[in-house]
């Protein structure tokens, strides 16, 4: 649900599954073929496990990190991962690039030019759930475009302040 003020937009566990399917419908109704999934820790994780289950094709994962500062809310600089986790094999053929959204879009942009001078990558399209109007990437694909550039507080934010103490009073263990 987007706020009045149009500066935060709230996603539900049932929302955020929702969008995820909304989205592999759009990367099947185009009808490219991809061998590959890539998705970005840790905000491409969910959105790029479901996809993997649903297409039925293996996930690799690469990690990136920006947002670390502020509880994750402050955007500072880009670190991407030296290499890639993959079941077998290595990153090739059309690659499917995923994240849970493109934010200021320097994060997909960096990752795209670092995966394109390297490997053997034949076609590579990306996917993302949020596009915020304030991006400098435009994905092949996404779900929503966000013109008003919300704050998105996702359903799995809790576990980002949680901690095991937290959680045992809560379970009281």
């Amino acid at each position: 649900m987007l706020s009045e003020d149009g500066k935060h937009l709230y996603v539900s566990w049932d929302e955020y599954h929702a969008l995820i399917e909304k989205l592999a419908l759009k990367v099947h109704a185009s009808g490219w073929e991809f061998d590959q999934i890539l998705c970005l820790a840790r905000g491409g994780v969910r959105p790029g496990d479901i996809l993997s289950r649903i297409f039925d094709k293996p996930l690799a994962i690469m990690s990136t990190s920006s947002y670390r500062e502020s509880a994750g809310t402050v955007q500072g600089r880009l670190d991407i991962a030296r290499y890639i986790t993959l079941p077998r094999g290595e990153l090739e053929g059309r690659v499917l690039l995923v994240d849970d959204l493109a934010d200021s879009g320097e994060t997909l942009k960096a990752v795209e030019n670092h995966l394109r001078g390297a490997g053997k990558i034949t076609d590579l399209r990306s996917a993302v759930i949020w596009v915020k109007g304030i991006s400098t990437y435009l994905p092949e694909y996404y779900v929503d475009m966000l013109p008003t550039s919300p704050w998105i507080h996702q359903p799995f934010e809790e576990y980002d302040v949680l901690r095991p103490t937290r959680l045992a009073e809560r379970w009281k263990i």
